[in-house]
């Protein structure tokens, strides 16, 4: 294994690091004896400062060339007003810790904590906890004898924070925005979908266990994975790519090939060898969408992927090592299918470490709203034209969208389309009524196939009145209507069924009329009497 460069990160100490003249070797000085452990060659050292410290600068510079060549010192002025105010030092050292080009994978960083105030200290330990400063704290301490150059002691530590309520305020605000990072900047009122991203967030930046995302297709799993992978990559966790795939899409022997990747020759066709998408994910994340549709032989081979980071490719004896973090996608219960033999047992287990159940838009409605915004604001900027409802086209179509005849059947998919159509055929970027209707209509159409009465009514309603009609009914005025028919047909005329319809209620009037009544009835539908006599 290739060894690491030794990176340290840490201010230069204006007390412990200052020295003059021959005697200054006699001093310990923390910044200086750090690169003097024979144990370890720190390659670079990266020397934060403030102020007017020219002098001490060089000297120190000087200093640690003269005991380790191999060390490069890179000074960096850090812009600090107060060097007790917690907020100016954090926000300084947040803003290096961003703009600093870290590279884990070839360098081990270490925060130098022993020199700076201790507002400075308690800084570097939060950004490194937070993993800004993708590193390990390091504290040095001098020999127990001086005088005699010894280099003394580092060690890595803990601190308190507990008394620091002004730098947890600020952790929060950074935690807040990781929050936000995940959701888009979308403003989500659903309670139970933002506490779920709360801990998804935490989760996320903690950990690099399997997750695993359940719910109905179109409910935002591929999306909220690629998030998750953006902002552990601004975090500096992951290096690699984001490698995506739907395991409905994988059939046969190609299966296991895509995944895992062949040798040349592996198979009939295989006319070149193939890394697969595990070796493609190699310090990045792999999501697999539908995770539930993988056979057998891939679940077996993706469990020990998992726990080794190694796997064998279709046809070599020599195994292929990943080290990837993975997220899994399903729309399936996926403790039935280990009960019904479908999934193994062991693989289940290995991914439901971390499980969160993404809802269904029409379970969030009123999340549909600020959704409804961040999409209108995704066409303006991608197309360059900017689009808006009216106002009583706005109220017309929410008032439908969080209704209970929206179906949202393929969730936030669903939504998009109808924002992407209406914004289409906004003339003049207006949204009228006129739109607002017309769309409403299609998705009603769309939906008409998903539509699983609770009662199935005893009459074929859409044969009398037209699907759309039915489409607009609700399931109580359907299965009224239903039976008023049934006995319409049963009855040898319009008086007679509306005696029967009315036994009761029309024992109360003088004068019943019952067939002026039903008739009344049957025209809220648009029906008449010679309509309903053939069955």
């Amino acid at each position: 294994m290739k060894k690491k460069r030794h990176v340290v990160i840490g201010f230069l100490g204006t007390q412990l690091d200052s020295g003059k003249g021959p005697a200054r070797w006699e001093k310990w000085r923390p910044s200086v004896a750090l690169t003097q452990h024979q144990d370890v060659v720190i390659n670079r050292f990266e020397l934060l400062y403030n102020g007017p410290q020219e002098a001490l600068l060089a000297q120190l510079v000087e200093d640690i060339g003269a005991v380790s060549p191999e060390t490069t010192v890179r000074p960096h002025a850090i812009p600090i007003k107060d060097p007790w105010d917690l907020e100016d030092v954090y926000g300084a050292l947040f803003d290096f810790a961003r703009s600093y080009s870290f590279d884990p994978d070839e360098e081990d960083y270490w925060i130098h904590i022993t020199t700076g105030t201790h507002v400075v200290q308690i800084c570097l330990f939060l950004l490194t906890e937070a993993r800004f400063l993708p590193g390990r704290l390091v504290q040095t301490s001098p020999a127990k004898r001086q005088g005699n150059r010894d280099p003394g002691t580092y060690a890595l530590i803990d601190l308190d924070l507990s008394r620091y309520d002004q730098i947890a305020q600020r952790f929060s605000r950074e935690q807040a925005e990781g929050v936000d990072f995940l959701k888009s900047g979308i403003e989500t009122r659903n309670a139970s979908f933002n506490t779920m991203i709360d801990e998804i967030e935490r989760v996320a930046i903690k950990s690099r266990s399997p997750m695993l995302l359940m719910g109905p297709t179109g409910a935002g799993k591929s999306f909220l994975a690629r998030r998750i992978y953006e902002l552990k990559k601004a975090r500096h966790q992951l290096d690699g790519r984001f490698v995506e795939l739907n395991c409905a899409t994988l059939h046969g022997d190609g299966a296991a090939s895509t995944l895992f990747g062949h040798v040349k020759g592996a198979f009939t066709g295989a006319a070149t060898d193939r890394p697969g998408l595990l070796r493609s994910a190699h310090k990045g994340l792999l999501f697999l969408d539908e995770i539930g549709e993988l056979g057998e032989d891939e679940q077996a081979m993706l469990l020990k992927a998992i726990e080794d980071k190694r796997f064998l490719p279709v046809g070599s004896d020599n195994e292929a090592q990943s080290d990837f973090q993975l997220i899994a996608g399903t729309n399936r219960d996926l403790a039935q299918d280990v009960v019904a033999g479908r999934f193994r047992e062991d693989l289940f287990a290995r991914i439901n470490l971390w499980t969160y159940a993404l809802p269904g838009l029409a379970e969030r409605p009123e999340d549909i709203e600020p959704n409804l915004a961040w999409l209108l604001a995704r066409f303006t900027e991608e197309h360059g034209q900017m689009v808006r409802f009216n106002r009583e086209a706005r109220e017309r179509y929410m008032r439908f969208a969080t209704s209970a005849q929206a179906r949202w059947a393929g969730n936030f998919r669903d939504l998009s389309a109808s924002v992407t159509r209406m914004a289409t055929l906004a003339e003049a970027g207006g949204i009228t009524d006129a739109i607002v209707d017309g769309e409403t209509e299609r998705l009603r159409r769309l939906w008409r196939h998903y539509q699983q009465p609770l009662v199935q009514p005893a009459v074929d309603l859409e044969a009398i009145l037209g699907a759309e009609a039915v489409g607009r009914l609700d399931l109580f005025d359907a299965a009224q209507l239903s039976t008023v028919i049934e006995v319409c047909r049963q009855s040898r005329s319009l008086s007679d069924a509306g005696r029967k319809l009315f036994n009761v209620s029309r024992e109360a009037r003088s004068k019943p009329n019952d067939a002026d009544r039903l008739k009344k009835y049957l025209a809220r539908f648009g029906l008449e009497w010679h309509q309903l006599t053939t069955p």
